[in-house]
């Protein structure tokens, strides 16, 4: 007679447990939204944002949808606190963050190993520089009041660089912390546990490790040019 009232209680602290760490995922990609703006623009006017890690970690734990509605939560949240770029502003930065962060949860929870995160993080660069050419095309001249001839010349030699070293970026982090992160949160109690097949090999682990780090060194680096630092 108990079972029930025992299967609704559980659901309600499912519940209760995933709201929470969608909200403190969004108050996190929010900080890290803000730190990413002390970074110096590229060309003047693009900023390097790193909040796409944390948004593609909850992705990755509980879906596409999830990470499109704290991409979207984010977005509104900078739009009415510290953006100067208004609505335009706010469709460009959930443009850009669902083609990255959907496209890579998607495919991670189709292939649940390393091997589907390497790729689908791989698929999310892609998309979002695809997708960034064309909105950049259609939305700049507009935003910037430019003849849409000068942006087609910055599609090959700024648009393209830029976002593919922001997608490099957020994908090697990604790749560095989403197992610290996510065992974290497990031990709160605040993620499920993982049934996907657990691959334990020290040397892959190590390998995968060397991956990331050489990674994230390279698109430092790229970044590092793309700001005029090196």
């Amino acid at each position: 007679m108990s079972e029930p009232n025992v299967t609704v209680v559980t659901n309600a602290k499912s519940r209760t447990s995933t709201l929470t760490s969608l909200g403190m995922l969004t108050a996190v990609a929010y900080v890290v939204m803000l730190l990413s703006k002390a970074l110096p623009q590229v060309s003047g006017f693009l900023q390097l944002d790193l909040k796409d890690t944390v948004i593609c970690i909850g992705g990755f734990v509980f879906g596409p949808l999830s990470a499109a509605v704290i991409s979207i939560v984010v977005a509104v949240v900078e739009m009415f606190t510290v953006s100067d770029t208004g609505p335009i502003g706010l469709i460009m930065n959930v443009l850009a963050t669902c083609a990255f962060c959907c496209t890579a949860a998607f495919v991670y929870k189709k292939m649940h190993t390393k091997k589907g995160a390497v790729i689908g993080l791989s698929l999310g660069v892609v998309c979002l520089t695809v997708v960034m050419l064309l909105w950049n095309y259609l939305i700049t001249p507009i935003y910037m009041h430019m003849d849409r001839s000068v942006v087609a010349a910055m599609l090959p030699t700024v648009f393209l660089p830029f976002n593919v070293v922001k997608g490099g970026l957020n994908m090697a982090l990604i790749l560095l912390l989403y197992k610290p992160v996510v065992t974290a949160l497990r031990k709160a109690k605040l993620v499920p546990e993982s049934h996907a097949p657990q691959q334990s090999s020290r040397k892959l682990n190590a390998g995968f490790l060397l991956f990331s780090l050489a990674l994230l060194a390279t698109f430092v680096a790229l970044a590092l040019v793309l700001m005029g630092i090196l």
